[in-house]
């Protein structure tokens, strides 16, 4: 069975309220998907203090706790002993090792993936993706719409690349989509989310948002029509919560919406069975 799996950064479940974005008005297609095929699971992990991006990754990519591993949760990209644990085994890897095609479809601004490896921080995914460095995208991938960028319409990127041109929402679902009929599994990671929570700007909370539900109101049709299973889960919480800068300690959804979605859903309880349930059904 095919998979997307949707990795939106700084996402948490919380009841509605006046500073939460995520509802209905300006997220619906979210907000459907959360509502019909989503169950809260837990990104905390038996940590106290807030979840945080290094160790929620690493534990959704590895299937490892990695804040029980490190001994707190760790704030954004991963230092030596996590990047060593991520490096050990990793999703990627795990996947590869069965044979499965694999595409991360964000596209780096590199021209290689040496480029990529030179750098001192890294993010999760960045250490995923070195241990199979077939599936990094490049600028030149991008351009001849063979990955998608993570803001999903290029606009972030114009004054430096003024030769690849903006693109809708909807432009980039149809991207993606057409890299995962082609690939067993393919990863996308979106983290404005993240960012917008940050920020405690509800306008750009809501802008974001807006801009994510149309790309994934299209991509929901295409998979749909596939019958490929789309997964979305988060690392920790965030953007639903616009009173306060810092990360919350609200459960994260883990959605599945296609085949056996409700076997797939049942089988996760927190960020540590992420990992394992993608590869059982995969």
């Amino acid at each position: 069975m095919k998979i997307i799996f949707l990795f939106i950064d700084g996402v948490g479940l919380r009841e509605p309220a006046a500073d939460n974005p995520v509802n209905a008005e300006v997220c619906p297609a979210l907000c459907r998907l959360l509502s019909r095929h989503a169950t809260p699971i837990d990104a905390c992990l038996c940590m106290d203090g807030l979840p945080q991006s290094a160790t929620g990754q690493a534990t959704m990519f590895t299937g490892v706790n990695a804040p029980v591993f490190m001994g707190r949760h760790c704030e954004g990209f991963p230092g030596p002993s996590l990047r060593k644990k991520i490096e050990e085994g990793n999703l990627f890897m795990s996947l590869k090792k069965r044979g499965k095609s694999i595409c991360f479809a964000d596209a780096y601004l590199i021209d290689d993936a040496a480029e990529l490896a030179a750098r001192r921080f890294k993010s999760v995914t960045t250490v995923m993706a070195l241990t199979t460095p077939e599936v990094i995208a490049t600028a030149d991938d991008l351009a001849d719409d063979q990955a998608v960028m993570q803001d999903l319409t290029r606009e972030t990127i114009q004054d430096r690349y003024p030769d690849i041109p903006v693109i809708t929402p909807e432009d980039a679902a149809a991207h993606l989509f057409a890299l995962a009929r082609t690939h067993d599994f393919t990863l996308y990671e979106f983290f404005q989310t993240d960012i917008a929570g940050h920020s405690m700007d509800y306008a750009r909370a809501c802008s974001v948002l807006r801009t994510y539900d149309r790309f994934l109101a299209a991509l929901l049709r295409y998979v749909e029509a596939a019958g490929i299973l789309l997964v979305m889960t988060s690392d920790h919480g965030n953007v639903e919560s616009m009173n306060e800068q810092g990360h919350t300690r609200n459960p994260v959804p883990f959605v599945a919406f296609g085949p056996k979605e409700a076997e797939v859903r049942a089988g996760v309880k927190s960020l540590v069975d992420v990992t394992p349930v993608v590869l059982k059904y995969i």
